[in-house]
């Protein structure tokens, strides 16, 4: 979507407010059984499409799985075999079943692994009550799902009547003991392009989250870091409670809301600096982090993960685009830090100690971060390098010819299956 001159653009987005929620004692129990119900309809189908596909594979005169026959199949025998799942709205197993369908959409395309079944206790209890549009309702602070009833959120919607949200669906999930309601909805979403020429390079890093090229620096929130001795006391307790027991399950219900907090601190930080970013430049340059290996480094890997790198690319695309802008992704071995950015010299070495450093062509003096957000600025203009917008999903935008600089797209992954890739 192009603007001229800077005018306003107008358009209508799908978003998701994710609210908590005040539930009863009733209905706490009745949430717990619908999650049941999905995770039973999941594995129940799975294990109906492994033995239908393996009878296709046998005989092709019969048909392949799918997800449309797996629902019809589990509404004709609910009643009699599984008289229990009535208690839930009927949309809780036909969503998980469609679910399932996603999952396998997913992995035939490349993009997933082979959906596996789902253990009680280590899954996510989740489940979506709703049939779509129209099957339930918000007022005020209050949600009314089918057959469970109105329940209590803990806030409104953030999307106001000027805005003129449709809402989609909802999805129901528990986190560290507490409820949560993910809603989608559509609403209308404006904004002012920002001019071309504001562009920023952005330098990850473990000491300090972001390095802008304006020279100005964000630490991360380091929840992890700093709530780590409170973890090692409550993981050391809960080793020593009988397996089984009430105790150890208060125990792992500490620990879980504890992970909760941590994560809750460093998503807040992320939204809040990519928030920041998005709205003040038109394009952004970071680099394209092989986190996986990094993490490899058993003496970085737990600062590595506490910062957060993925999420800070995830969050700031999506952002980027809501707004106009680009998020641009420079090749993992583009030598940011290495490169002086007064005369493009690159260092012979350049050791991770090293955090400021000389140039011996120019003489410049280099703050090693600093230096590497502003090589990564001035590729996005460059002559010589190629760098192409990524999507929120991170793969490439639309490009001719490989480039020495620009991330390659997104590969498949290895089948982990002995199901072979076709169509479903």
């Amino acid at each position: 979507m192009v603007a001229l001159d800077g005018a306003m653009v107008s358009t209508r987005i799908m978003t998701v407010h994710r609210v908590a929620l005040d539930v009863n004692k009733t209905q706490d129990e009745l949430f717990s059984q619908c999650a049941g119900i999905a995770r039973f309809s999941w594995n129940w189908a799975l294990d109906r499409w492994k033995s239908q596909y393996s009878a296709h594979r046998a005989d092709n005169a019969l048909p392949k799985p799918n997800e449309a026959a797996l629902r019809r199949e589990l509404n004709a025998i609910k009643g009699t075999e599984y008289p229990w799942m009535l208690q839930a709205p009927k949309a809780v197993p036909q969503q998980a079943i469609k679910n399932l369908g996603a999952a396998f959409k997913g992995f035939f395309a490349g993009r997933a692994r082979y959906p596996n079944f789902k253990a009680k206790d280590r899954c996510r209890e989740s489940f979506r009550p709703d049939n779509g549009p129209g099957t339930f309702r918000i007022e005020g602070r209050r949600l009314k799902l089918p057959r469970i009833g109105w329940v209590r959120m803990r806030e409104d919607l953030r999307f106001g009547p000027d805005r003129e949200p449709a809402l989609k669906s909802v999805t129901i999930s528990r986190e560290a003991g507490r409820w949560f309601a993910a809603i989608a909805v559509e609403i209308n979403h404006s904004f002012t392009p920002r001019p071309d020429e504001e562009v920023l390079g952005v330098d990850l890093g473990v000491t300090d989250l972001a390095t802008l090229s304006d020279g100005r620096k964000f630490a991360g929130p380091k929840s992890l870091g700093r709530n780590l001795k409170r973890l090692a006391r409550l993981q050391r307790s809960h080793a020593r409670k009988a397996k089984g027991g009430k105790n150890r399950a208060r125990s792992r219900a500490k620990i879980a809301k504890l992970h909760a907090r941590i994560r809750n601190i460093r998503q807040d930080g992320l939204h809040k600096l990519t928030t920041g970013l998005a709205r003040k430049a038109s394009a952004v340059v970071i680099e394209d982090l092989n986190v996986r290996g990094m993490m490899a480094n058993r003496h970085l890997s737990r600062a590595i993960s506490d910062m957060g790198f993925y999420e800070f690319r995830r969050q700031l695309s999506y952002k980027l685009e809501r707004l106009g802008g680009a998020l641009m992704v420079a090749d993992r071995f583009y030598a940011s830090s290495k490169i002086c950015s007064a005369c493009n010299t690159k260092a012979e070495t350049l050791p991770l100690s090293v955090r400021s450093w000389t140039c011996a062509n120019c003489g410049a003096q280099h703050d090693r971060d600093v230096n590497a957000a502003i090589n990564l600025k001035n590729l996005a203009g460059s002559e010589d390098f190629a760098v192409r917008p990524v999507t929120a999903c991170g793969a490439e935008g639309s490009g001719d010819g490989n480039d020495p600089v620009t991330k390659p797209a997104a590969s498949k992954q290895e089948l982990g299956s002995d199901q072979k890739r076709s169509s479903p």
